[in-house]
């Protein structure tokens, strides 16, 4: 499901990083976000043409530029379970101690998270992407960080299902509550 190529020095989709900490747009000073793990959703063809891109002169023409890459966090399953995966920001969430409901998140039969079993052989515990958690990060700190947080990435195959179902929880339509109205007498 993981591969883990030392050798490679683009960003691609399905890429997996660790212990990274950037800063979050506030008004507040140093008001930094530590991500335990994330994964790298921008579209492959985009981050191919983009890594091609970078080794121009400074007026060449670079319209396939990235300025910044879409990425989910991945929190560590077992905490998610239990709620905690938001501590460090005081934020309480939802547990999962019935076993249907975590079974459904786990097999990815949830819309909103996407499950990634472990993999010893490169340090992964499993993870779970909540979906309605996504951020932005400059490309170049990315680059700047990559050979130092990179973890591994996602086999092709398993990072086209992630990206569709990225693509379907955020295409989503919210439907208003509609009220039960008294029929109207003839």
């Amino acid at each position: 499901m993981y591969k883990k190529d030392l050798e490679k020095s683009e960003i691609l989709q399905g890429d997996i990083f660790q212990n990274f900490t950037y800063i979050r747009w506030a008004d507040e000073e140093n008001d930094e976000v530590k991500i335990p793990f994330f994964v790298v959703l921008t579209q492959a063809c985009d981050l191919e043409q983009d890594f091609k891109e970078r080794d121009k002169e400074k007026y060449e023409k670079r319209d396939k530029y990235l300025p910044s890459l879409l990425i989910c966090p991945a929190y560590i399953a077992m905490l998610v379970k239990e709620g905690k995966h938001l501590e460090q920001d005081n934020l309480l969430r939802e547990q999962y101690p019935d076993k249907p409901r975590w079974n459904a998140i786990i097999s990815n039969n949830h819309a909103r998270y996407h499950f990634l079993k472990s993999d010893t052989s490169i340090g992964l515990p499993e993870l779970i992407i909540d979906f309605k958690h996504y951020y932005t990060i400059p490309t170049y700190v990315l680059y700047k960080g990559y050979k130092k947080h990179y973890v591994g990435s996602i086999n092709v195959l398993f990072r086209e299902g992630l990206s569709q179902r990225f693509a379907f929880y955020l295409s989503r339509i919210g439907l208003p509550d509609i009220e039960e109205k008294a029929p109207i007498p003839d």
